[in-house]
């Protein structure tokens, strides 16, 4: 007895299709995402160069120690309100309110004492703000 023999279809997997549909996912995912990294708060960052310039800007300076006392280029303020920060701020400054404008304060000043600086600058319309700090030795990390 002679069997004849099946002849077996061997089974084949196209992918050309499975390769439309991932490309397809990868193009749709390229164009629907966003790299913009947007932000509601705008910061614009002080530039150092080290270079020295000859003709400097005169700088303003309100200092805070440690009680969150004032001093406006090195002349205390009579008392911490906002209202006589602005008019000390306001005789110092002059009509100028271009000029930059740093404020040092102690590390252990309270706060509110800062943030009442940058009120009474902005209030004034100052625009060019600087917070000073000291750098930190990296190997004490």
């Amino acid at each position: 007895m002679k069997f004849r023999s099946k002849h077996r279809e061997e089974l084949e997997l196209n992918l050309i299709p499975l390769v439309d549909v991932v490309l397809l996912l990868v193009v749709f995912f390229m164009l629907s995402t966003t790299f913009n990294k947007e932000s509601a708060i705008t910061v614009d960052l002080p530039e150092a160069s080290p270079e020295v310039r000859d003709t400097q800007k005169k700088i303003l300076e309100i200092t805070i120690d440690v009680r969150g006392d004032f001093y406006i280029n090195q002349k205390r303020v009579v008392n911490t309100q906002i209202e006589t920060l602005k008019r000390a701020l306001g005789a110092a400054a002059g009509e100028s309110r271009d000029m930059p404008l740093l404020i040092s304060a102690d590390a252990k000043t309270p706060h509110q004492a800062v943030v009442t600086a940058m009120d009474a600058a902005g209030q004034l319309g100052f625009v060019h703000l600087s917070l000073a700090t000291k750098r930190t030795n990296k190997a004490a990390r």
